[in-house]
């Protein structure tokens, strides 16, 4: 349907408008007609997809270090390091 309105724009957002439509190879029409349809989609439902992670090996600790201490973490990778020099 081919209809005749009036759009109120501010001059800085219709230069930039205008320059968007030029870049694109489109009209201004084009683009307000491109911007209501993305509007008014339906919104996409927000999905939680469930996650599963993926191990290799066998199951048991991961590791004899407490991770929740970084400082204890450090300190067994630098013994570590070091005590091999």
């Amino acid at each position: 349907m081919r209809t005749t309105i009036t759009l109120n724009l501010d001059d800085r957002l219709f230069e930039r408008l205008r320059k968007r439509a030029a870049a694109s190879g489109t009209s201004i029409s084009g683009l307000i007609e491109r911007a209501v349809r993305l509007l008014l989609q339906p919104p996409l439902p927000h999905r939680r997809d469930h996650f599963e992670l993926i191990t290799f090996g066998e199951r048991g600790q991961f590791t004899a270090q407490n991770i929740d201490k970084i400082s204890a973490l450090v300190e067994a990778d630098d013994i570590e390091h070091f005590a091999r020099g």
